[in-house]
């Protein structure tokens, strides 16, 4: 079952992550592009995924990462998911839901 591409929002953050890229930042540039090549494709996956199951993550964020992967020359999947968790550029371009910053 193919996942939604989308955020859970800022539930429970403090932290505007829109706010802390700053606005000419290439990526922005970049994630305009890649969407709309992803929203053409959208057809394309759902073809690929069964209608019953478990979600499972939406391709479209797998690919903006390994984008990101390339861009920034993360050397392994290993890396990316570690950068993924505490680089907030990445958690931005990729729609990964934010965390809760304690003080």
């Amino acid at each position: 079952m193919r996942g939604k591409d989308r955020t859970s929002g800022q539930l429970f953050s403090y932290v505007n992550l829109e706010s802390r890229v700053r606005p000419d930042h290439p990526l922005r540039l970049i994630r305009g592009l890649a969407n709309q090549a992803l929203a053409a494709l959208s057809a394309d996956f759902a073809k690929l995924y069964s209608a019953v199951g478990r979600p499972s993550i939406a391709p479209e964020r797998l690919l903006r990462a390994l984008l990101l992967q390339a861009f920034y020359s993360v050397r392994s999947e290993r890396q990316l998911m570690e950068r993924l968790e505490f680089d907030l550029l990445f958690r931005k371009r990729c729609s990964v839901a934010t965390f809760r910053v304690k003080a």
